[in-house]
């Protein structure tokens, strides 16, 4: 059984479970075992239970650098809470553990035969963890856990792997390495139990054709991939529909290649939403910043390239964008799972698919054996591109939106399953006006037929704010919030039926008056309709406004 201490770290159920099968397994003779478990389902909690009931050394490997010291802080303040003081300390490139250091955090890479050496002298390892250990069947990450012994029939020690995915790309089996699965959670079990968000996914139909698209082991070849998608007419739909369907979400934009994410981040920035890039090209302290901006609120999206996709953890995040084409339902999951954790700030994760993925069949159950499945791209640091493209001096060009013809091309579907579902996606019955960042806009006829309009504002730090033509009326904490407040008011002002895409005033042909005012815009514009020319000339005054 878990020990008394574990109630202080306030362990779930499921992860004293996994405590408990790590224990039981090491007893009936297990060296080398697997927990397998979800993104978001806390699995340094778990292993800094274990690292807290461990009697000898330990050492944690990870790849990236973020992960190390994300680690290091996670099990500092797990072991804090039960007055453990054992030094916890990081050994990577120029720093060096000191011999005092009970708990190592260690970067596998630099675990070179010499390092490995100094690290094992004066310590007794006994227990190692393996975070990510998907990588473990990598000829370098293998060999040094060979370097610790970790396959000699009498080592005394245990090694922990942990994953969100046991399946990979390469078709090998972690059963080279590992020799069970002691305790593993689905997602459907995790969402089931209140521990994760649910998924709700939308796809959108993209017209961009693969065909052509040469394979990489179970995966496309991104060279040929990123020249097929990153077409501008895909990144400006893919950027409209991020703007209209996560207004009140912080975004991860999945991408294919630098070039891909940096025209997206472009398409954002035009329609006024504030977007970065981050990519493995980055030095680290330049993506660090870009990251720290993005968790604080002042980026709205970010879009990368595959570096996201393992140790990121932001439970801010609920919305994704898979804009990148992927044929690995182990890297799909890996990528959902980054909006997956529990927060204040929404109810589910929405995921919005971009690429037709209705043949994939989704496997979400662990394995040690062979199977397919492909890793992210890994990124070596290289040099920087700028993280943030600036908004243009003048976006007027782009043309007004409704959420109708956004709703034109999406469906909805299961993100787990990928069971598409016939109705569309519905946002309002109401043609709400699109002005980018700038807020939405809805005409109608009040009752004595005279043309009035709502609009919602971004507040000045937060929330939205109900303005009915030029008066404010209130403030709603989210988009969504504001568009179901108007819609349920509107009886009270005017026609209903008047706010809809196919009210009759909007199909009536467009006035002299009307003309000259689309004239005077700059740009000037022409309208055939009534409802295209006010939609024309409220995105023009919305954009003139400070």
């Amino acid at each position: 059984m878990v020990e008394r201490g574990a109630e202080t770290m306030r362990l779930r159920p499921y992860q004293i479970e996994a405590v408990e099968a790590v224990i039981a397994a090491r007893r009936r003779g297990v060296r080398r075992m697997v927990v397998a478990l979800p993104t978001g389902a806390g699995k340094t909690v778990i292993f800094s239970e274990l690292i807290r009931q461990a009697k000898r050394d330990v050492l944690v490997l990870a790849h990236r650098d973020e992960l190390l010291a994300q680690a290091k802080a996670k099990i500092e303040a797990a072991l804090r809470r039960c007055e453990d003081t054992r030094r916890v300390e990081i050994e990577r490139g120029q720093t060096r553990a000191s011999s005092s250091a009970r708990v190592l955090v260690a970067s596998i890479r630099s675990l070179h035969e010499g390092r490995i050496g100094r690290v094992l002298a004066r310590r007794e390892l006994g227990l190692v963890i393996y975070d990510e250990c998907h990588h473990a069947l990598a000829d370098g990450n293998r060999a040094v856990l060979e370097r610790l012994g970790a396959f000699e029939p009498d080592w005394p020690g245990t090694l922990v792997g942990f994953t969100a995915t046991t399946r990979r790309g390469d078709g090998r089996g972690l059963g080279e390495v590992f020799e069970e699965i002691v305790a593993e959670r689905t997602l459907e079990q995790m969402i089931a139990d209140g521990y994760l968000r649910p998924l709700r996914g939308i796809r959108i139909e993209t017209k961009v054709s693969l065909e052509g698209v040469p394979l990489r082991a179970d995966d496309f070849e991104l060279d040929a991939l990123e020249q097929a998608v990153d077409v501008e007419t895909r990144n400006q739909l893919v950027a409209r529909s991020i703007t209209e369907l996560c207004r009140d979400r912080r975004t991860i934009a999945f991408c294919v290649g630098v070039r891909h994410a940096e025209h997206l981040c472009a398409a954002l920035n035009r329609l006024g939403v504030r977007a970065a890039i981050v990519h493995g090209e980055m030095p680290k302290a330049a993506r660090e910043r870009t990251l720290a901006r993005f968790r604080d609120g002042f980026f709205r999206v970010i879009t990368n390239v595959g570096v996201l996709t393992e140790g990121f953890d932001d439970p801010g995040v609920s919305c994704v964008a898979m804009v990148r084409p992927v044929r690995s339902e182990s890297l799909y999951l890996q990528c959902v799972g980054r909006g997956m954790r529990l927060h204040p700030s929404a109810r589910d994760c929405l995921v919005l698919d971009f690429v037709d993925l209705s043949s994939l069949e989704i496997i979400t159950t662990a394995t040690l054996e062979a199977g397919k499945g492909a890793p992210p791209p890994e990124r070596e640091a290289k040099g920087e591109r700028p993280a943030f493209l600036p908004l243009p001096e003048d976006d007027r060009d782009e043309a007004p939106a409704t959420l109708d013809e956004i709703i034109e091309r999406l469906c909805e579907f299961d993100p787990l399953t990928m069971a598409q579902r016939s109705e569309a996606a519905a946002i309002s019955i109401n043609a709400w006006l699109s002005l980018g960042a700038r807020g939405m806009m809805l005409h109608f006829l009040d009752h004595d037929a005279q043309l009035r309009q709502f609009e919602l504002r971004p507040g000045p730090r937060s929330g939205v704010e109900i303005w009915l033509d030029d008066r404010r009326l209130t403030r709603c904490p989210t988009m969504a919030d504001a568009i179901e407040a108007v819609d349920y008011e509107l009886p009270k002002h005017g026609e209903p039926g008047s706010a809809r895409a196919e009210a009759d005033w909007r199909q009536h042909p467009i006035t002299a008056p009307l003309e000259r005012a689309l004239a005077e815009l700059r740009p000037p514009r022409r309208a055939q309709t009534v409802g295209d020319a006010i939609a024309h000339l409220a995105l023009g005054l919305a954009l003139e406004r400070p």
